[in-house]
């Protein structure tokens, strides 16, 4: 196989990840993207530094819920990735 052949197959596996993770996000919990962009948002006001104390306490606490969101999709995902790649590396019989 390929180079070419490989990160082609790479680009189909996720493609199909993304299909599966948007059903799988419609029905739990936030999105991998959404999750990211909050996190995103409290980091940059903490940045900015204009938050008192309890303020910046309050959103390090969701700013950590919202890692740990993302670390378990992305984690779930590697799954995924890994699932498709020994699927498809199984020899039809």
């Amino acid at each position: 196989m390929t180079q070419t052949q490989v990160y082609d197959n790479f680009l189909v596996l996720i493609e199909k990840i993304y299909i599966v993770a948007n059903k799988k996000s419609a029905q739990t919990v936030p999105n991998f993207e959404s999750s990211l962009q909050k996190l995103e948002t409290i980091v940059n006001k903490m940045e900015a530094g204009e938050l008192s104390l309890e303020e910046a306490l309050s959103h390090f606490e969701q700013g950590v819920g919202l890692a740990k969101e993302c670390q378990q999709a992305l984690r779930q995902a590697e799954q995924r990735v890994q699932q498709l790649i020994n699927e498809h590396d199984t020899p039809d019989q």
